[in-house]
């Protein structure tokens, strides 16, 4: 197990849910556990831990599975979905932009609650909205179903009758995204404070279906390397090849079923304004596919015409640029060339790699030893025929690089990057809270003044009950902050793209 991510799912857990869920999250990480064992090793309460683990099941943070004899249930804790926490802010801000301020609301109701049935996410949706008119309860039910027509909500596997729903699932997995029945009356009877004794969707829940979401993000890395390597025009082009696999192939295959041009051609022509793409649209697909990153590919077995997107080929290709990137950034464009070189020859003797990236000796041996002892790059010996013995003289050294576990070095990187700035933004919040609380404070006051319709001398007196000085903390505090969150999305977007490579890897073919 991963220490870093451990650290990092503990400080997320204590961030999000407190220090008892945090107590059980560290208790997990380390392997499957019994109730018995948590209040034991926890020293907390049965009534305790029982809580902490309620919340850890409602988000899926961890699963149980029963013994034998259903006299006990042991619990295990999901780091991966731990993970996900952090692009809460991504999922909103994309319904935002995508499907509007309703459809983000929605989102982030479920998010916050984890599971919850339709009727009572709808009446929370509203109460959290501008209006909470009758027409504003269908319009937030309306939008429901449509999230659900878009996978983005899925049935949550819970209750009573779940061992029935499984079994039913596993025969027909549209039924997960089947509509609930609701009753606008009873939604408007919830806003209204009246008490309900049941609802028609009673016992139906719900909860986000990230993969739906990670889809989308996917698909954005992809258009946005093209875009990057091309233009836009080659970008919008590879948005309706991957909409035509998603009418013939699983959206997570390693590889699509063929393709046909004249398929894609009409995806062009039906949807797409852009003139100039739609005439030269055979010139961009085969300038994607002799890009070096190997996204398309033309189906061999066909006479001509029909293409494959290559989803694993693709995530191989753009870890390496990841890889490069870093470390062109850490030791410097000569490094990011020795490794390069050892990448494209496979297995390479130092005097070699000194002639292939034409770097003078000395320094073409700090810098390889530098990335051997910072694990990017590897040694194989090989005993050379007829000798004996182990000395450096006796064998081959061969220099090499092994993309997955430069993957996992990275990964833990990130790991211990997040730990990091999620503490010291933590850190920097708890040491100044006095100043933030004040500080927001005086802005609801003035605001309040503003619509008193208050002179603006009154409102200048009020504001400087905060002194020079503790602006200019509460400033460096806030810029401190900002920047460690922006730093925060850019390691989650790569950590992201290095586990859909795992992914890939993994997938069997």
């Amino acid at each position: 197990m991963s220490i870093q991510l451990g650290n990092l799912c503990s400080v997320i857990l204590e961030q999000h849910f407190g220090a008892n869920v945090q107590k059980i999250g560290q208790e997990l990480y380390t392997g499957g556990k019994t109730l018995r064992g948590l209040m034991k090793t926890t020293m907390l309460s049965k009534n305790e831990v029982s809580q902490a683990l309620s919340v850890l099941l409602k988000f899926r943070l961890a699963t149980y599975e029963m013994s034998a004899n259903k006299a006990y249930a042991e619990y295990s804790l999901s780091s991966d979905q731990i993970l996900q926490i952090l692009r809460y802010p991504r999922y909103i801000y994309y319904m935002q932009s995508k499907y509007g301020h309703t459809a983000a609301l929605l989102v982030e109701e479920l998010l916050r609650a984890g599971c919850e049935t339709a009727s009572y996410l709808i009446s929370k949706s509203v109460q959290n909205s501008e209006s909470k008119e009758k027409n504003t309860v269908v319009e937030h039910r309306d939008k429901f179903f449509e999230l659900i027509q878009g996978n983005f909500f899925i049935r949550a596997i819970v209750g009573e009758k779940a061992e029935e729903l499984a079994e039913a699932v596993s025969n027909n997995a549209s039924l997960l995204f089947q509509r609930p029945e609701i009753d606008v009356q009873e939604l408007v009877a919830l806003q209204e404070g009246k008490n309900l004794p049941s609802t028609k969707d009673a016992g139906i829940y719900w909860h986000v279906n990230y993969e739906k979401f990670h889809q989308h993000f996917r698909d954005a890395i992809l258009c946005q390397a093209i875009e990057r390597r091309v233009n836009s025009n080659a970008s919008e082009c590879v948005r309706y090849l991957l909409q035509s696999m998603y009418l013939r192939t699983d959206p997570w295959k390693s590889s699509s079923n063929p393709i046909p041009f004249g398929e894609i051609r009409s995806f062009c022509e039906k949807q797409s304004n852009n003139l100039e793409l739609i005439r030269y649209l055979e010139q961009y697909i085969a300038v994607i596919v002799d890009d070096p990153l190997m996204m398309l590919s033309k189906y061999s077995d066909a006479g001509g015409g029909q293409y494959v997107m290559q989803m694993k080929k693709v995530f191989e290709q753009l870890a390496w640029v990841c890889i490069e990137n870093t470390i062109m950034e850490k030791f410097g464009a000569k490094a990011a060339r020795i490794f390069r070189v050892v990448r494209m020859k496979k297995y390479i003797e130092q005097e070699d790699i000194q002639k292939e990236a034409m770097i003078p000796s000395k320094e073409a041996k700090q810098l390889t030893y530098k990335l051997l002892e910072e694990h990017f790059l590897q040694i194989h010996t090989i005993r050379k025929a007829g000798s004996s013995g182990t000395g450096p003289a006796k064998c081959f050294i061969l220099f090499y690089v092994n993309q997955t576990q430069i993957v996992m070095l990275l990964m833990e990187t990130c790991y211990k990057a997040l730990f990091n700035g999620i503490t010291r933004s933590n850190y920097d919040s708890s040491v100044n809270r006095r100043l933030i609380d004040k500080s927001q404070r005086l802005e609801s006051v003035v605001e309040a003044m503003k619509e008193r319709g208050e002179s603006e001398e009154y409102i200048m007196d009020i504001l400087e009950t905060l002194t020079p000085p503790e602006r200019e903390i509460l400033e460096k505090v806030k810029i401190r902050i900002k920047n460690l969150y922006s730093a925060e999305i850019g390691l989650d977007e790569t950590l992201f793209l290095f586990q859909m490579y795992q992914f890939y890897q993994a997938e069997k073919p």
